[in-house]
């Protein structure tokens, strides 16, 4: 019986590293880290979900290979060592992305290789995956990657469909509906990341808002014993414990 709650505890445990990062701790809407790639790079979807993957990609790497270092890897030199690893995983992730996608390599220009100095990565890093066992840094790192790349993805299809019209090149509202512009220039991302702030904030508002309940008797456990009416006045239950005396 004890074995079956562990394991259910644990399931759970690992449910919540996994999504954590999707809403309750998203990186780039909750906790607003890798601000200036989810900005300069979310001109469209596509670009938005590749610098998503990429970093996703790297994240979970290097939480595996530093969970694995963690016991190595001196404290005098903990945060060079991350960056240097890091900064191997971003190597490898860039040629990837050259060979096999080389539009969205284009797109993405500098900002792919400053993947080495996100905060994201490198905070994940130091607070999650340099204090666990590799199994939740991994779940960390994927659920974490998940949520930076949704967040990424929303800002880029959200410009994307109201500054040009399309979504991955494809033509939805352009035919009927102007496009704005402003919405593919930096006063435009600022304004999509606000909303999405916004809405989120108010989503786990409204999770994390419990109804108010009244007191009363029937949900008393101790009711029948107590000698004191819930909810009414002190007055009937001191009578009643007077007259318990007499």
């Amino acid at each position: 019986m004890n074995t079956s709650i562990e394991q259910a505890e644990k399931g759970s445990s690992w449910m919540g590293l996994l999504t954590n990062g999707i809403i309750k701790e998203n990186p780039v809407l909750v906790l607003l880290l890798g601000t200036c790639p989810s900005l300069a790079v979310t001109t469209s979807a596509v670009n938005g979900l590749g610098m998503g993957i990429a970093t996703m990609l790297v994240l979970l790497c290097s939480n595996v290979f530093i969970s694995l270092l963690k016991n190595i890897i001196p404290s005098r030199v903990r945060i060079p060592s991350f960056i240097v690893i890091i900064a191997g995983f971003v190597t490898i992730v860039g040629l990837l992305v050259q060979a096999y996608a080389p539009g969205i390599n284009e797109a993405l220009g500098i900002f792919l290789p400053l993947i080495v100095v996100n905060c994201v990565i490198l905070g994940r890093a130091e607070m999650f995956a340099a204090r666990n066992p590799v199994l939740q840094s991994t779940l960390d790192g994927i659920g974490m990657g998940l949520g930076f790349t949704l967040a990424l993805f929303l800002i880029g299809g959200a410009r994307e469909l109201l500054g040009n019209g399309s979504l991955f090149g494809i033509v939805l509202t352009a035919e009927f509906i102007d496009p704005m512009g402003i919405f593919l220039m930096p006063p435009g991302g600022f304004f999509i990341y606000g909303i999405l702030i916004a809405v989120v904030n108010k989503i786990m508002a409204l999770r994390n808002r419990q109804p108010k309940q009244e007191m009363g008797c029937s949900a008393c456990p101790s009711a029948g014993s107590c000698g004191m009416a819930c909810g009414g006045s002190e007055g009937s239950g001191e009578t009643k414990r007077e007259g318990k005396v007499e």
